[in-house]
């Protein structure tokens, strides 16, 4: 069970609904949803220094090559990070398996029916050409970061992050900041097993992430980044 049930019953959802649409932007913090245990075996294989590849993303264009990027002025480029290498990893040892089976969660009925009671909305990939390409692990180190930018795209409803940074030093940076309302910015932390949903439609939904503080050149900040569609 990737669950922990006693966070999904039925008052435990509503009181989730009733916080996501009291803020702003439209967003709730879930602490421990997952199984703990199966999360830390996930994390065996990522700690693993192979199939990690760089990604980079501009203002105009995301998934540029090192050519396009060095064209690119500063205050263009928006994301650089690794991304998980999936199909680089065998899925014949059991953490690698982990790994896999959770993104494939991710993806399933059993937690997108979870998504669909929060959000009040059928949360679906019938109509999603890729699926699993809108599930995957990415990692910023102190060289890398997520600029401010909009999740938002027809018949997205929902984005998921989830932190997979144990013992995480509040020193470090990293936290997940949203532009928020009158200037009041909210800033989350990436701590282990914490959950982020929200609506990328909704106001102040804008983010970005704050770097990690340069004395943590050994230190990788871990999530799962999951975006979700509507019928």
């Amino acid at each position: 069970m990737w669950l922990n049930n006693e966070q999904v019953v039925d008052s435990a959802i509503v009181a989730y609904r009733k916080s996501l649409l009291n803020s702003c932007p439209h967003h709730i913090v879930i602490d421990n949803l997952f199984n703990e245990t199966k999360l830390d075996d996930v994390m065996k294989i990522l700690q693993q220094p192979q199939n990690w590849q760089t990604q980079k993303h501009t203002y105009s264009a995301l998934y540029v090559d090192n050519a396009q990027w060095q064209s690119t002025s500063d205050d263009q480029r928006f994301v650089q990070r690794d991304s998980w290498c999936r199909e680089a990893v065998h899925s014949n040892t059991d953490s690698s398996s982990s790994a896999h089976d959770f993104l494939s969660f991710l993806r399933g009925e059993e937690f997108m029916s979870v998504l669909s009671r929060i959000f009040n909305v059928k949360i679906t990939d019938m109509n999603v050409a890729e699926p699993e390409i809108n599930s995957n692990y990415f990692r910023l180190g102190a060289d890398d970061f997520v600029e401010q930018h909009a999740d938002d795209s027809p018949g997205r409803e929902v984005c998921m992050l989830l932190y997979l940074n144990k013992d995480w030093n509040k020193n470090a940076g990293g936290e997940l900041v949203f532009i928020g309302k009158d200037d009041e910015a909210i800033s989350i932390a990436p701590l282990y097993n914490r959950c982020v949903l929200f609506d990328p439609s909704s106001k102040g939904s804008e983010h970005w992430v704050k770097r990690l503080k340069s004395e943590c050149a050994d230190l990788y900040r871990y999530n799962v980044t999951s975006w979700y569609w509507s019928e």
